[in-house]
C-alpha cells in the first residue's frame, strides 16, 4: 500500500504517468471498495486524513468512461462509477432503492433504507442509513449510528486536504439534520430533528451558568437542537442560525431503543 501511495501522489503531480499506472489507482479503489483502505481513520491523536486516498478518487474519475448501467429493464442509468454488488456476502441489508456507489464500504450489519451513500464514504457495524438519508462522498459513519430520514451528510473530495464529515460511534441523528464541510459529531451526540451544522455555524453549549461556544465539532453525549442567534447588519438586528447544546446523555438513555425518550425529556422533535 506504500508503494502504491508512492505511486498515486507522483502521478498526482504528473499526470502524464497515469496512463502508465492505472492500476495502481484501480488497486487503491478496490481497498476502499473493501475497506482495508479509508479516506480518514481514528488515531491516538485524533483523526488522520489519507489525502492520497482522494487523490486516487479523483484520478479514478478521470479513467472511468461514461456508460450506461441497467437494472432489470425499466432502470437506467449512465454514469462512470458502478454500483456496489453482493450485499448478501457482505452482511448488509440494502431495501429497494438503496443505492451505494463502487468504492464506498459498509460494515457488516449495516442497514440501508431507500438511500445513497457515495464513494469514499464508511459505513461502520450496525448503523441504520434511513429513508432518503444520504451519505456523501468521503464521509466516515461509526458503529451503531442511526441517520434518521432525510439527513444530509455532505460529501467532499477537493482539496484533497479537506477534513470531511465525520460522525462518530452511537451518534443519533435526528430527521432532516444536514451536516456539512467537515464538521465531526462526537460520541453518542443527540441530534434533535433540522440541525444543520455548518464550518461556521455556532455550537453553543447553554446547559451551564455561562454559554461555552463551539464550531465545527459537537462534544460526546452532547444533545443538540437548533437555535438562532441576534447579528448586526447594516439593514439591522437580525436571528441567524445556531446549534444548542442543552445537556447531555444520561445512562438511562444510553439504549438506541430510548434515544427519541432522551430527545423528548429535553422537549426535543426527533
Amino acid at each position: 500500500m506504500i508503494a502504491t501511495q508512492e505511486i498515486i501522489e507522483k502521478i498526482w503531480e504528473d499526470r502524464s504517468l497515469l496512463n502508465d499506472n492505472k492500476q495502481k489507482v484501480l488497486d487503491a479503489m478496490e481497498w476502499l471498495d473493501k475497506g482495508k483502505l479509508r479516506v480518514a481513520e481514528p488515531t491516538e491523536s485524533g483523526w488522520k486524513v489519507n489525502e492520497w486516498a482522494k487523490k486516487a478518487i479523483l484520478l479514478y474519475f478521470g479513467i472511468m468512461e461514461m456508460r450506461t448501467i441497467n437494472i432489470c429493464d425499466e432502470i437506467e442509468f449512465f454514469d462512470k462509477i458502478p454500483l456496489k454488488k453482493d450485499y448478501e456476502s457482505q452482511g448488509v441489508r440494502a431495501v429497494p432503492h438503496a443505492i451505494a456507489r463502487y468504492g464506498s464500504f459498509m460494515e457488516k450489519g449495516v442497514v440501508l433504507m431507500p438511500s445513497y451513500v457515495n464513494l469514499g464514504a464508511y459505513v461502520g457495524e450496525g448503523t441504520m442509513v434511513d429513508t432518503w438519508a444520504t451519505v456523501g462522498s468521503c464521509a466516515q459513519i461509526g458503529k451503531h449510528v442511526h441517520l434518521s430520514g432525510g439527513v444530509g451528510i455532505g460529501g467532499v473530495l477537493e482539496p484533497p486536504q479537506a477534513a470531511p464529515v465525520i460522525v462518530e460511534d452511537g451518534a443519533f441523528l435526528g430527521s432532516r439534520c444536514i451536516i456539512v464541510e467537515g464538521v465531526k459529531i462526537g460520541k453518542e451526540a443527540v441530534l434533535g430533528a433540522n440541525v444543520v451544522l455548518t464550518a461556521s455555524t455556532k455550537i453553543i453549549d447553554i446547559s451551564g451558568e455561562k454559554p461555552i461556544e463551539y464550531k465545527g465539532y459537537v462534544p460526546e453525549r452532547s444533545v443538540v437542537i437548533p437555535g438562532s442567534i441576534p447579528k448586526e447588519f447594516p439593514a439591522g438586528t437580525f436571528q441567524v442560525p445556531c446549534a444548542l447544546i442543552i445537556g447531555k446523555r444520561t445512562a438511562s438513555t444510553d439504549l438506541k431503543t430510548s434515544l427519541n425518550n432522551a430527545l423528548r425529556d429535553f422537549g426535543v422533535s426527533v
